[in-house]
């Protein structure tokens, strides 16, 4: 018997049974980020003013949307697909599953659980970094009243929420059985290569934080992935 958030499972759950848990967990993973961002925006917008330096070039102001729409346009297709589905996959949603060959049943049930129990493991890492990062969140600039943020998840890596959606991303391909959150990963992973430069050259533009960011930066090299990037 499975057991996660509480709630016992038989063995081995029916697909539409492993489907709705998946398609729960999306939900609540995108709740939970619309709700985070919604309400922590005003906030950073109250205490450390308005975001007073932004990118200029083209590739710049279209970075973030670029990662974000990698994240939700597979994680909503999949929430609205199934449901309206009746919790089962449509055909043309299966093609794009993962190998079957390679686990067991039983295995492969276990394994996508594991991811919906990692989502809300995750959550509260997300959330951590949302705390410490409080007042200076932003999309990509920086505010009027900038300080850098050391603490937390921060003394981590320099890109926590970045690391989050890399993670998240690899968890939803292993609870949808699908290779389309793996082609998201890769965009949002290149979108971040291109993003990190611009943002972290916006904040050394700040005369007030350049020097203790350049020092935050030789403390903590990795920028999303600890020893690896």
């Amino acid at each position: 018997m499975y057991s996660i958030a509480g709630l016992a499972i038989p063995v081995p759950p029916g697909p539409q049974t492993v489907e709705g848990l998946a398609v729960l967990t999306t939900l609540r993973s995108l709740q939970y980020g619309i709700s985070r961002t919604r309400a922590i925006a005003p906030i950073a917008k109250a205490e450390s003013g308005a975001i007073r330096t932004s990118p200029t070039t083209f590739i710049g102001k279209a970075v973030s949307p670029i990662y974000a729409l990698t994240f939700f346009i597979p994680s909503v297709t999949y929430a609205l697909c199934v449901t309206g589905n009746l919790f089962m996959q449509p055909a043309w949603m299966q093609r794009m599953s993962l190998p079957n060959d390679y686990f067991q049943h039983e295995t492969k049930v276990a394994l996508r659980i594991a991811a919906c129990a990692s989502t809300f493991v995750l959550l509260r890492f997300a959330g951590r970094a949302f705390t410490h990062l409080g007042n200076q969140w932003h999309t990509i600039g920086r505010r009027e009243k900038s300080r850098v943020v050391q603490t937390g998840p921060y003394e981590l890596v320099r890109h926590p929420i970045y690391m989050n959606v890399l993670i998240q991303q690899a968890l939803f391909a292993v609870m949808f059985w699908s290779y389309a959150p793996l082609v998201g990963l890769s965009i949002a992973a290149g979108a971040f290569a291109v993003k990190i430069p611009i943002e972290e050259a916006l904040i050394m533009e700040d005369a007030a934080v350049a020097a203790e960011y350049r020092a935050y930066m030789q403390r903590v090299p990795a920028r999303v992935i600890p020893f690896l990037w």
